[in-house]
């Protein structure tokens, strides 16, 4: 991980957030926020605590349809130290998929494209209501407030693209042809900015597919998991905009659900974007905005916002950092190390099988 870039991007985020406080009014937000109840402030934090439980028994359950062993405590801390990542790196929520998948390999014994298929398949049960939640909100938002025509637009064009992406990642997950050219296509354009030899890492990837894919067509046909993953993954999408809806209480103010899951769900599909760490920034501007344009006071939709992220966002990530002295603080590097010392076994192998044919057909001409 590029710890300046991280740092950088992350205090850009901080920045643009400084810059709508002031514009806002810090006078103003700081009264607001001294007169949040603790008592709401503190049920937002134990909902949130439950969401990420719920995420982990998503996790759980599809790998227990692929017989991976697992120990529950160690699982929601691998959880945690995903979502950190996720929130810490521009990656549209998806820098921590492999860490994940790393360390439920090591502490199970299991193949990483085994272990690699059940975080891909937690994801696309995880998005599958998003999505269908994510076009609800946009239809609500269009019909019940009046967003400037940029704004509709934009919102529109990121949610199609959202779509498209979705499709693409579940095409390329289950047709190994296509995912073969994808990659291929994948490494001839990055050989194109780089002199570094790829090849053993293009092979290794290849290799992967077959039985990447094969666990993952298994869960998505696996009609029991599918419908229990889902299920799971709409209570925690559920609770989250609760969550939301209980800090706005802490202010004395009740939003109406429909709007609270509306911004929250668009505002997290901006998010999404791989720009800024986490959307620090882009989220906590698109929720100011539209509540504000909802009629909601900007000083109270800005303080609202501001301890939202601070429990969804910031608690979240430094639980996630709590977990490293127990994974150890190189496993980001040790992901990468791992790929390569799997490249560098299968290419004794490889050789060990080619010296082996050679003395077979040795053999067969004496």
């Amino acid at each position: 991980m590029n710890y300046k870039r991280v740092f950088a991007l992350l205090s850009l985020g901080i920045v643009i957030l400084a810059i709508m406080i002031y514009f806002v009014g810090p006078g103003e937000i700081l009264k607001a926020l001294e007169t949040a109840d603790p008592f709401y402030v503190l049920v937002a934090i134990i909902i949130q605590i439950v969401v990420l439980i719920l995420l982990t028994a998503c996790w759980g359950v599809v790998a227990s349809s692929l017989d991976i062993k697992y120990k529950k405590i160690p699982l929601f801390a691998m959880e945690l130290l995903g979502l950190a990542i996720n929130n810490l790196t521009p990656s549209g929520r998806a820098g921590g998929e492999p860490v994940r998948a790393y360390l439920l390999s090591k502490y199970s014994g299991t193949p990483f494209k085994k272990t690699f298929a059940t975080v891909m398949g937690d994801k696309l049960f995880d998005t599958f209501p998003f999505a269908a939640l994510a076009i609800i909100a946009m239809i609500y938002l269009i019909f019940t407030i009046r967003l400037s025509f940029t704004v509709t637009a934009t919102l529109i064009g990121v949610l199609i693209l959202f779509v498209l992406l979705l499709g693409f990642i579940i095409y390329i997950c289950i047709n190994e042809s296509f995912a073969v050219r994808s990659i291929k296509w994948v490494f001839r354009q990055v050989r194109k900015i780089t002199k570094r030899d790829l090849d053993n890492y293009e092979k290794t990837t290849l290799e992967q597919v077959s039985g990447f894919q094969d666990s993952l067509r298994y869960l998505m046909a696996n009609k029991r998991v599918f419908f229990l993953a889902v299920l799971i993954s709409c209570g925690a999408w559920l609770l989250e905009v609760v969550r939301v809806y209980v800090v706005f209480l802490a202010f004395g103010t009740d939003v109406s659900l429909g709007l609270i899951a509306s911004v929250f769900l668009i505002s997290t599909l901006v998010g999404m974007i791989p720009t800024l760490p986490g959307g620090v920034g882009a989220i906590d501007g698109i929720m100011i905005l539209v509540y504000s344009i909802a009629g909601i006071p900007s000083f109270i939709s800005t303080a609202a916002t501001l301890i939202e992220r601070l429990i969804s966002y910031w608690l979240v990530s430094f639980m996630g950092l709590a977990t490293l002295p127990y994974f150890g603080t190189g496993v980001l590097d040790e992901v990468s190390i791992s790929e390569s010392e799997q490249t560098e076994e299968e290419l004794y192998e490889e050789q060990l099988d080619d010296e082996e044919t050679k003395k077979l057909e040795d053999n067969k001409s004496n």
